[in-house]
């Protein structure tokens, strides 16, 4: 019995670190650029640049499963109106539903990609886009990431803000880092807010 067991928990060992490595090795593919501001705990202050996405409406309670992640990883994959496969990046970006317009979902173009410009799109639903750059408060959490566990963050992230005398212009974003198959524990989320100029 004592056995079994010790065989059963080996195996549970080698595939935790079987998906943390798959997980790193996903992470290693180009990133989002940013600089780092200011840093307390879990949060931080950061300067992005302009990016360009590739996104698609979708409902974040959906998480993907609306078929809003494969419209996108079809145009990633060739289905664009050069042929062309774009390497998959992290973040994948997500904005929730507002009471005047549905989520967005948003892949990030390498920057070699959106710097010579992105590819057409073939399907109507997916557009290329531009996220304006900016100064973002950000929280960074593990774990799956749903509605409820995400309005949590965001709500820590915003009292922080509001300790600060930091105010937010427009709706929080969410982004996550790692593929479907990532352990809970091992999956980086973020949730961000762009912050109002001081000069505004």
């Amino acid at each position: 019995m004592r056995k079994r067991m010790w065989m059963f928990w080996s195996v549970c060992a080698v595939a935790a670190v079987a998906v943390f490595s798959l997980s790193l090795a996903a992470r290693a593919a180009e990133s989002a650029p940013y600089k780092v501001v200011e840093t307390s705990g879990n949060i931080e202050i950061r300067e992005y640049p302009d990016l360009v996405l590739a996104s698609t409406a979708s409902r974040f309670s959906a998480r993907g499963n609306d078929g809003s992640f494969m419209k996108l990883f079809r145009y990633i994959s060739g289905n664009n109106a050069a042929g062309n496969k774009i390497e998959m990046t992290s973040p994948v970006f997500m904005e929730p539903d507002t009471a005047g317009a549905p989520g967005r979902m948003g892949f990030v173009m390498p920057q070699q990609i959106a710097s010579r410009g992105a590819p057409a799109p073939k399907a109507g639903d997916v557009s290329i886009r531009k996220r304006e750059g900016g100064r973002f408060a950000v929280i960074r959490f593990n774990g799956v990431m749903d509605a409820r566990k995400a309005d949590a963050q965001e709500q820590k992230l915003r009292q922080w803000m509001k300790t600060r005398g930091l105010e937010s212009e427009g709706v929080a974003e969410r982004a996550g880092y790692d593929p479907p198959f990532t352990l809970g524990p091992f999956r980086r989320n973020e949730v961000l807010i762009r912050l109002k100029s001081k000069e505004e």
